[in-house]
């Protein structure tokens, strides 16, 4: 594999971890298992019966907590404590063989990308769900499958686009993120300020 395609997909799948990691890790091992896609020596791994067994029985899980309102909340907080580390690991892994110092830069981007997308997903999830009809949060789940499944094609088979695409992403995110926190922000003064008053009452 090329610099170029190592780039995207340590970056594709660091990316996709943020909010669809089994179905990542699910999709990533199938085709490499299938001879589909050429998978780096340090993702080989995700070809393993068991491997591809868990994620496949955790992407359904996820696929249908992501459709129920405040449970995927609940979910999307939980997955910060694996999102973040497996978007850390699988760019580490595509380039186990290109030198140490290569590999830890590419698990502090890939780990940071993760995170950054995770933290867009939870935080514009967690202001979505304060709405009482499930529409919108539908519509942003089915959103964000849309997103995965292009993300995936273009990462192996378009690279060059997919990596302008990721950098315009990027960008995005460095514009939302801070809306978001301050919305989680006022979200969580008005639910004190909730609390307070009916304890007062």
């Amino acid at each position: 594999m090329d610099t170029l395609q190592n780039l995207a997909l340590a970056g594709g799948l660091s990316w996709a971890s943020g909010f669809r990691l089994y179905a990542t890790v699910l999709l990533a091992g199938l085709l490499g298992r299938l001879g589909y896609v050429h998978l780096p020596e340090g993702l080989q791994l995700l070809t393993d019966n068991w491997v591809l067994g868990i994620a496949g029985v955790m992407a359904v899980g996820e696929f249908l907590a992501d459709k129920i309102p405040a449970f995927d909340s609940v979910w999307d907080a939980i997955h910060t404590l694996v999102r973040v580390p497996a978007g850390t690991l699988l760019a580490w892994g595509v380039f186990r063989d290109a030198g140490p110092g290569t590999q830890f830069a590419a698990a502090l981007l890939g780990g940071s990308l993760a995170f950054g997308t995770h933290l867009a997903k939870t935080g514009g999830r967690a202001l979505i769900n304060t709405s009482p009809e499930p529409f919108s949060n539908w519509g942003a789940s089915a959103g964000e499958d849309i997103s995965w499944l292009g993300g995936m094609y273009l990462m192996w088979r378009h690279p060059e686009v997919f990596l302008v695409l990721l950098l315009l992403f990027v960008l995005f995110l460095l514009w939302l993120v801070p809306k978001i926190v301050r919305g989680l922000r006022t979200l969580a003064r008005r639910l004190r300020g909730q609390g307070a008053a009916s304890s007062g009452t």
